[in-house]
């Protein structure tokens, strides 16, 4: 683990009256072939009146099922997620021999159960275009993963970014015509381009972190200025013997560590974050999201800082102090006869008055005693705290204390 994070994700709906909210569906939690781990989450909804039911959807997705039992004024929703933010490999898996190398036929089991996202709608005449001038790029022999990665960085130089506030997808020949569009714009043009040349495809809606790098790259993108976090879309693809496999056409790039899936389905709008309805009335919609680093390992980029040193060595030159006030000494080999220092209590310390089971106890806890709180001069010479570790992590049999 190098980086956890914690992420905040709040909705809010302002109603002008109290009104009545008919049962709402909520897709706000990691899916379950999320490959990111995630070590915490909660859902909290505001007003607190309603009945909650985990259920999964026919995709497998998390669904929140809530039934609301008074009128309200707001609907809340804050979803917290803990999530450990360690690099993934995105080319780590293996495709079936058979389909390595494209074009491919998915096995006649497999293709039965990949029906709703083999599903294609009539294509546009842009998409037909786009199609029949892609298609004679595919090389002979070409492996598929090569093919389905060039593919993915042909879109994102294609289509422009564009934040849309608009509800919806546009189609595909809308962003092709506009030659910019939303992560979901293109995230559904990219299914429905693999879709056309036989790849099964779904639509994924989820959560992307971008993290600050420790070190700007020497080409290429620097990357955010910041620690980021939004809704996002993308496309999965689904290839034998490797499962779902993420494909981001707004980076240009496989899914990642910071691709968190929420829902993936076949038709992007049973992917929405939020589903329901209530009495007519007005409507302020607000949302607000938060990344903060809430655990840091040291690495080779970013090392212990000079504060973090000095507190670690005056650790050390404590305990330095405290072994020379308790004159405690470790040696090796040799029969344990007394033991007498300030924190060992007892009686039970004394070895030569201990019967043979019962003094080999007493070494056992003497040797977890000198484990946690002490390291240890050997043969006279005072040890550092590293060499001391390693002499204190000898045997039982072979640890004796001696008094002063």
């Amino acid at each position: 683990m190098a980086i956890r994070v914690a992420l905040q994700h709040r909705t809010t709906y302002r109603f002008d009256r109290n009104v009545g909210l008919a049962p709402h569906e909520i897709r706000l939690r990691p899916a379950p072939h999320c490959r990111t781990p995630i070590l915490g989450y909660s859902l909290q909804v505001a007003p607190d009146q309603y009945f909650l039911n985990w259920q999964q959807d026919p995709y497998g997705n998390w669904v929140a099922r809530l039934v609301f039992t008074a009128p309200a004024d707001q609907l809340e929703i804050v979803v917290d997620v803990t999530a450990d933010m360690t690099v993934i490999n995105p080319f780590d898996f293996f495709v079936e021999p058979y389909a390595e190398f494209y074009p491919f036929v998915y096995a006649p089991a497999l293709a039965k159960e990949l029906i709703p996202f083999l599903e294609t709608a009539p294509p546009g005449p842009l998409l037909s275009g786009w199609l029949d001038r892609f298609r004679p790029t595919i090389r002979p022999g070409e492996k598929t993963v090569d093919m389905l990665v060039r593919l993915n960085q042909q879109l994102q130089g294609e289509i422009s970014y564009l934040v849309r506030m608009e509800p919806g997808v546009q189609p595909p020949d809308e962003t092709l015509e506009r030659a910019r569009g939303s992560c979901r714009d293109t995230g559904w043009l990219l299914v429905q381009i693999l879709r056309h040349l036989g790849v099964a495809a779904r639509f994924a809606s989820g959560y992307l972190i971008q993290l600050v790098a420790d070190v700007k790259p020497l080409h290429g993108p620097a990357g955010p200025e910041h620690d980021f976090t939004d809704l996002h879309a993308w496309a999965e693809v689904f290839l034998p013997g490797a499962g779902w496999i993420g494909l981001d056409p707004t980076s240009g790039l496989l899914a990642g560590e910071g691709h968190i899936p929420l829902a993936c389905t076949a038709d992007p709008g049973n992917a929405a974050p939020v589903i329901g309805f209530t009495d007519v009335c007005e409507v302020e919609f607000s949302f607000a999201m938060q990344l903060t680093r809430v655990h840091e390992d040291p690495r080779v980029t970013k090392p212990y800082s000079d504060a973090q040193w000095a507190a670690i060595q005056e650790i050390g030159r404590q305990v330095d102090r405290d072994l020379e006030r308790h004159d405690v000494r470790l040696t090796q080999g040799g029969e344990p006869t007394f033991v007498s220092a300030d924190d060992m209590d007892g009686p039970e310390w004394n070895h030569t008055a201990l019967s043979p089971k019962k003094r080999e106890l007493s070494t056992t806890r003497a040797e977890r005693f000198m484990r946690s709180r002490w390291y240890a001069w050997n043969a006279g010479a005072k040890s550092s705290p590293a060499a001391a570790i390693l002499s204190a992590s000898t045997t039982a049999s072979s640890i004796a204390i001696w008094a002063p």
